[in-house]
């Protein structure tokens, strides 16, 4: 496919969520923007499709947004306007036992702390600070490294934010607490040891308190879509279609935000920058992949623990002690036999997810990157382990190893879905240490992808923030 190839002030290469955040701030700001996607359909995480059988919706890759609908850039967008309607299943998360109880996050602090029994204050004292300074924060939190505006609040948030989780579990005495810590800090796809883990917590948590954990009606390509709706309303253009591999194929602009991973933006425009910064993008460190696994059902999952079926989102793995404990295994090139597993039914609260009575249910573990071991069976046997006669159910399933994550979305290298590991040393100065991580060492060239802060998951800051710099750079403003 031939481009236009008119002059635009700015290209974005790449649909994501990023991607979209970046291009509709700059054409908000009066600038022509085209963005260019390599596949058919925009998007990129935010993709939904029937992958098991006609009449059943599935999330490809993200499937609950917390931080979409907390996300301090798409708050200030019309989205609703365009098509978006999240819905909120009374229970956030929940993270069954093997004794049949279950720890659950509701939208009441009180009410979550409550249910921890005597680990009732112990939660609110953890909580309800972060909670209250979430409003002043978000933006500072995620974003760049700087100074923050409301530096106490920050300070609040950063003393337990900065600890690993294993350590900060140690607040708690009960293992439902322990244990329904250690599956929020599990999504940070990292020992629970490392420093920093307990950040991700924190922001999951703080979230559900705030907005819930929403499921995007019609599914998560219902984001992507009322994204691109109204960059379209507002003056924006789109291709299809065009995979960029050189700049070359690009029409004339002044500045190039690229939404792809260090590896791809190496091999797309790694001749025109620094010997120092290539340097850098070609040691970026990536992280665990997924292997994720779609099914079909006739019926609910029959989980023992009542609190699950009223959840939008599980978090499967049992005690801190067992989460960890695998978690390092796959961090060290291990496939454990019992994964934590990151399970979405989205069809128990959104009816346009599968026929009257069948359900869909989206679920994934870590492994190492790059793995190709088929994880379906380790995976069924946990969710079975909490829910007896889950496998009965099954109607149809759809499978994706490392590579094929990858060769889905090519900014999940080895089936890394954060873009990168988001550690300690890569959490600000990702993916090179410079004065501002969005701008490369080449004029006019940009990245605003997860690779930069704050990192994966679906919140636009990553982009948004680029395009701040481009306009800044390259605009005058």
């Amino acid at each position: 496919m031939k481009l236009d190839k008119r002059d635009f002030d700015a290209i974005v290469v790449g649909s994501g969520p990023n991607g979209l955040a970046a291009a509709i701030l700059l054409q908000q700001k009066g600038l022509s923007v085209l963005i260019v996607e390599g596949k058919s359909e925009i998007g990129g995480g935010l993709r939904s499709a029937e992958l098991t059988l006609p009449g059943f919706t599935h999330d490809i890759c993200s499937a609950i947004h917390p931080l979409a609908a907390g996300s301090p850039f798409f708050k200030t967008l019309p989205l609703a306007d365009h098509g978006l309607a999240y819905i909120y299943p009374e229970i956030a998360g929940a993270h069954p036992f093997d004794d049949g109880t279950a720890a659950v996050l509701k939208k009441s602090v009180e009410e979550t702390a409550r249910l921890l029994g005597v680990d009732e204050q112990a939660y609110l004292n953890l909580m309800q600070p972060v909670v209250n300074d979430w409003p002043l924060i978000a933006p500072d939190v995620l974003g760049p490294l700087h100074f923050p505006k409301h530096p106490l609040a920050m300070a609040r948030f950063g003393l337990p934010a900065l600890t690993s989780a294993a350590y900060l579990a140690h607040r708690f005495d009960t293992e439902k607490a322990k244990g329904l810590l250690a599956g929020m800090a599990a999504h940070s796809m990292q020992p629970l040891t490392n420093v920093a883990t307990s950040a991700i917590a924190l922001v999951l948590i703080a979230s559900g308190h705030l907005q819930g954990w929403p499921i995007p009606k019609g599914g998560s390509n219902s984001i992507a879509n009322a994204l691109a709706s109204y960059f379209i309303s507002i003056g924006g253009k789109i291709e299809t279609d065009f995979y960029v591999r050189s700049l070359e194929q690009l029409p004339s602009s002044h500045a190039v935000l690229f939404d792809v991973s260090p590896k791809q933006l190496l091999q797309i425009a790694g001749h025109k920058f620094s010997s120092l910064y290539k340097w850098q993008l070609e040691r970026y460190r990536y992280g665990m992949g997924v292997f994720k696994v779609d099914w079909a059902l006739d019926a609910p999952i029959p989980f023992t623990a009542p609190e699950c079926t009223q959840a939008g989102t599980i978090h499967i793995g049992n005690t801190m002690r067992e989460i960890a404990y695998t978690e390092q295994q796959t961090w060290s090139g291990s496939h454990p036999e019992k994964p934590f597993v990151l399970l979405a039914q989205q069809s128990l609260f959104d009816s346009t997810r599968a026929p009257a009575g069948k359900h869909t249910v989206w679920a994934y573990c870590h492994v190492p990157n790059g793995s190709t071991v088929d994880m379906t069976s380790a995976i069924e046997n946990q969710i079975e382990r909490f829910a007896p006669g889950f496998k009965e159910r099954i109607l149809a399933r759809h499978t994706m190893n490392t590579a094929q994550v990858e060769e889905y979305n090519p900014n999940y290298i080895g089936g890394d879905i954060n873009c990168g590991v988001i550690d300690i040393g890569q959490l600000f100065t990702r993916p090179a240490l410079r004065w501002s991580p969005y701008k490369t060492s080449a004029k006019g060239i940009y990245l605003c992808s997860a690779a930069t802060p704050p990192g994966g998951g679906v919140h636009g800051m990553c982009g948004y923030y680029a395009a701040k710099r481009v306009l800044k750079d390259v605009f005058g403003r």
